[in-house]
């Protein structure tokens, strides 16, 4: 199987348990997925694949889910309670970030095999890590406020997918705009920084354009047990 197809069932899987999630526990489950997906995202980012001709990183499509469910809380509870959200995530990645710095300066034992590995994952350069943090709380927070901007402009359901996309595509733009600023700047020319920020925004936008089916979905879900 291709990249191609196994990236794109990937998407549909990884935004169909996040819908199953919602369903399940509400909000709260919500709460939980985004803190997941925000650890998750910097542990897949590591790997790259060849997709669509280019270089991308893997940890686009869960971090996206990130998005969908910020989207989601907005829509359905408020943005009162996706900053929380964000917040949440933003702590979490804090905390990940920090602990597992900590962890690496354990020194392995003579037979320990995970030390290599876990160098590989978590001993990111300041720089990156910075830049990670940063664009993780501008640009959810960005798309918090500019959901919330085109809900009152937008109003009906019928235009729901303006909603979505505009927000989520608008703040993926600003997600990359600060990621690669902070973690790229100096260390290459600017045509290829200018290609690593297009690629990188390419394929979050494509993710943000198959989510959109996923929070009319969730839009649906209305059972009592729903928090």
């Amino acid at each position: 199987m291709s990249n191609e197809w196994l990236w794109l069932i990937f998407a549909l899987m990884n935004f169909s348990l996040l819908v199953i999630i919602y369903k399940i526990f509400g909000m709260y489950g919500l709460f939980v997925w985004i803190g997941m997906a925000t650890v998750v995202a910097n542990i897949q980012v590591v790997k790259t694949i060849e997709l669509f001709g280019l270089t991308a990183t893997l940890g686009n499509i869960i971090y996206g889910t990130a998005f969908l469910a910020t989207d989601i809380l907005n829509e359905k509870h408020g943005a009162a309670t996706a900053k929380k959200a964000v917040w949440l995530g933003f702590s979490t990645l804090i905390i990940m970030t920090f602990m597992m710095q900590v962890a690496l300066r354990f020194t392995p034992g003579s037979d320990d095999v995970a030390q290599l590995a876990l160098n590989t994952l978590f001993g990111i350069v300041p720089q990156i890590a910075i830049g990670s943090l940063l664009a993780y709380i501008v640009s959810q927070y960005f798309d918090v406020w500019l959901y919330a901007k085109l809900k009152q402009i937008v109003t009906s359901d019928k235009w729901l997918w303006v909603r979505n996309n505009g927000s989520t595509m608008v703040s993926q733009l600003l997600d990359s705009a600060v990621f690669c600023g902070i973690a790229f700047y100096g260390l290459y020319p600017f045509n290829i920084w200018l290609e690593i920020f297009l690629t990188t925004y390419f394929i979050k936008f494509i993710v943000a354009a198959i989510d959109t089916p996923f929070l009319y979905a969730a839009k649906r879900i209305t059972h009592k047990s729903l928090n």
